[in-house]
C-alpha cells in the first residue's frame, strides 16, 4: 500500500499544477510535439520541458524523440489508480449519506406509540 500512496501522491501533485492539467488536457486529444504544447502556454520552452518531466515521472506521459522532435503522448492507464481512489471515496461517502437519509426520514415520521 504505501508504494500505491506515493502513486498517487506523484500522480496528484502532477495534475496540481495548472498548465500540467492543460499539456495532459492537450494530449487527450492526440500526440503532440514539445513546441505545440508550449505555444498555448506563458512560459518558457524549458520551463515546458520540467513540467513534461513532472508529468512523465507520474507515468502520465511519455516522450520520444525522434530526430530533432521530441513527440509527447498521454499514458491513459496511469489515471487509472487515481479514479480508483476517487470512486471508492464516492462509494463511501454515498453509503454515508443513504444511511444518514435514512436515519432522517426515520426520525421525521409521526411517533406511533401515542406520545407527544
Amino acid at each position: 500500500m504505501p508504494n500505491q500512496s506515493a502513486s498517487l501522491d506523484g500522480l496528484f501533485n502532477a495534475l496540481a499544477d495548472p498548465s500540467r492539467r492543460i499539456i495532459v488536457e492537450r494530449l487527450s486529444r492526440g500526440p503532440a510535439s514539445v513546441s505545440e504544447l508550449a505555444k498555448p502556454l506563458p512560459m518558457s520552452l524549458p520551463s515546458v520541458m520540467q513540467h513534461l518531466g513532472v508529468l512523465e515521472a507520474a507515468g502520465l506521459v511519455r516522450s520520444e524523440k525522434v530526430g530533432r522532435v521530441r513527440t509527447c503522448s498521454i499514458q491513459p492507464a496511469a489515471l487509472s489508480l487515481a479514479e480508483q481512489w476517487i470512486n471508492a471515496r464516492r462509494t463511501a461517502w454515498e453509503h454515508r449519506l443513504d444511511r444518514l437519509g435514512a436515519y432522517l426520514a426515520r426520525s421525521s415520521e409521526p411517533d406511533t406509540d401515542g406520545a407527544e
